[in-house]
């Protein structure tokens, strides 16, 4: 069999360590679907593209290896453009591939098309069309790089219809696969930030999102330990600091001032480690823009007037921090804040797990949720109300166990994304948590789960509405409208695609369901029924907490 341009795309595929291919076959790229049967790669058929590109997302996030989505031309293309954009906000490595129409009618006005380049060069890091088979092997290894160097992101390749089944050289290969090493800090940096530390009263660290990319956790224990500075992380963060370390502060990025809020306005030093604006306003820790910021991150930091960087660290986040923690020659006590903060949220955790009203209250969910799954266990919270009382109090202990898109905050990723959350971590059990509205935006997938194998469990909070805009309406505008919808019976409806359906009927029922489902070795999926009049509730108690 002659080779072709498609075979050759699965060979710098498999050249690039990819295990898994996640999307939807289109009479245009039938010779890429097809080779991709002699080769070691599975493709995952998916039953809409977005949720190829949500499963792509979550298995470059878990991995650090760009998730590979596949599409044909046109609105298959399209379709896929939610998830590209998720993954390039929350700094995910994505390669998305589509077919495009044949360079002999690009030119001019045809069937099914529309220029796909121009409408992924704003949601990438780069977007471009392969113009001839012989350019494969250098544009794919460029999609990877260029997908995979911090700051990570989304990619988009169109391959033409002519190009994808025109022959190529015999002697056409991938390239060699080159990694990026890690950096050490400028010494200079790393001095005047240990100058900037030397003066501090209350400093306090701030660890996002690529501190867990950057597999820096036991890097920043160690920093904390032996300075003694507490430590926050935001929603994306999670993890990457133990919330059960005598230094934890919790997660940051609630809508409004919560109980970590306390003790960055005492904080008078900053120090970001591997933050992004994007996972949240810097306004909610500096309003008045009077804190000293140590940036340390691979990449400089954003322009935000309310995040002056004082001293930017770039470099290995680890080794980074090492050198910091050596060159800063003094220990700091940590204030009775911390202590304030931490026995906060100790309460309103266990205050949850007293709830036995029906409906159940969200903390009650949370609570039995972390009784349910093991430490390193993987569960995704969908955006929206489930979302907050998630990244708020669902106690986390190890980095992309908890998972929130907190970039672009797409709803619907959660189900397809704990599908590939199982498959790049078979031996752990992975629970997507979400809203039944934003269950129904992909919940198709669950064939996808049954077909393929793949056992997920799949927690509803059900209220029949969207909660999240809910709120927000009755905090600014004092009444809601437009909210409320009708829902299926969803029990029957995980049924009907052969998974498990499972109804809470009171309080004491959802751990034990939990557990059952967990334990199943196929597709679970349980409706839990919520009362968010809690919602209003917790804003109103934190606006008097602390005030105290």
């Amino acid at each position: 069999m002659s080779s072709t341009a498609a075979r050759l795309l699965v060979r710098a595929l498999e050249a690039e360590g990819v295990k898994y291919v996640f999307g939807i076959p289109g009479e245009e790229n039938i010779h890429f679907v097809d080779a991709l049967n002699d080769s070691s790669i599975r493709y995952v058929l998916v039953r809409h593209e977005q949720g190829a590109a949500f499963m792509a997302e979550m298995y470059g996030r878990l991995t650090g290896k760009a998730g590979v989505a596949s599409a044909t031309l046109g609105p298959g293309a399209i379709n896929l453009q939610l998830g590209v954009a998720d993954a390039t906000t929350n700094s995910t490595p994505v390669v998305a591939i589509s077919a495009q129409v044949g360079l002999d009618r690009i030119y001019k006005e045809s069937h099914q098309i529309v220029d796909l380049v121009s409408l992924f060069r704003p949601i990438t890091k780069w977007a471009e069309l392969v113009p001839t088979a012989a350019a494969v092997p250098e544009m794919l290894r460029k999609a990877f790089k260029i997908a995979q160097t911090e700051r990570p992101g989304a990619v988009y390749l169109a391959i033409p219809e002519d190009v994808e089944k025109a022959p190529v050289p015999d002697d056409a290969r991938p390239l060699p696969v080159n990694v990026v090493r890690p950096v050490d800090p400028s010494a200079a940096q790393i001095a005047r930030a240990a100058d900037l530390l030397a003066t501090a009263r209350r400093p306090i660290v701030l660890a996002g999102h690529g501190a867990a990319r950057a597999g820096a956790r036991d890097a920043l224990v160690r920093f904390s330990e032996h300075l003694g500075i507490p430590v926050a992380t935001t929603f994306n963060g999670k993890g990457v600091f133990p919330d059960d370390h005598r230094h934890a502060l919790g997660a940051f990025g609630f809508m409004r001032h919560d109980h970590v809020n306390v003790a960055f306005d005492e904080a008078d030093v900053l120090i970001s480690v591997g933050y992004e604006l994007q996972e949240f306003d810097p306004v909610k820790i500096n309003p008045d823009r009077s804190k000293k910021i140590v940036h340390i991150h691979q990449f400089p930091a954003e322009v935000d007037e309310h995040y002056p960087v004082a001293v930017g660290v770039q470099g290995d986040l680890s080794r980074s921090l090492h050198a910091l923690g050596e060159a800063v020659h003094r220990r700091f006590t940590l204030s009775p804040t911390v202590e304030k903060v931490r026995t906060l949220i100790r309460e309103e955790f266990a205050q949850g797990q007293g709830e036995d009203g029906f409906p159940l209250t969200p903390r009650r969910v949370v609570a039995d949720i972390r009784q349910a799954m093991e430490r390193d266990d993987i569960v995704l919270a969908d955006t929206g109300a489930v979302k907050m009382w998630m990244s708020r109090m669902y106690p986390t202990y190890e980095p992309n166990t908890m998972l929130v898109s907190n970039g672009l905050s797409s709803m619907g990723f959660a189900v397809p994304g704990a599908i590939a959350a199982k498959l790049a971590f078979p031996s752990r059990r992975v629970l997507a948590a979400t809203g039944d509205g934003a269950f129904l935006m992909n919940s198709q997938e669950l064939e996808t789960a049954v077909r393929e194998r793949i056992p997920i469990t799949v927690l509803i909070w059900e209220d029949g509405a969207y909660g999240l805009i809910d709120w927000k309406m009755g905090l600014e505008l004092g009444r809601s409208s437009s909210i409320a919808f009708g829902n299926p019976d969803f029990v029957k409806y995980a049924e009907s695609f052969g998974a498990r359906g499972h109804r809470v009927r009171a309080a004491e029922e959802l751990l034990p369901t939990l557990r059952e489902a967990l334990a199943y070795e196929g597709v679970s999926v349980i409706t839990v029924p919520v009362d968010y009049s809690a919602n209003l509730a917790l804003t109103e108690t934190l606006s008097h907490v602390l005030e105290s």
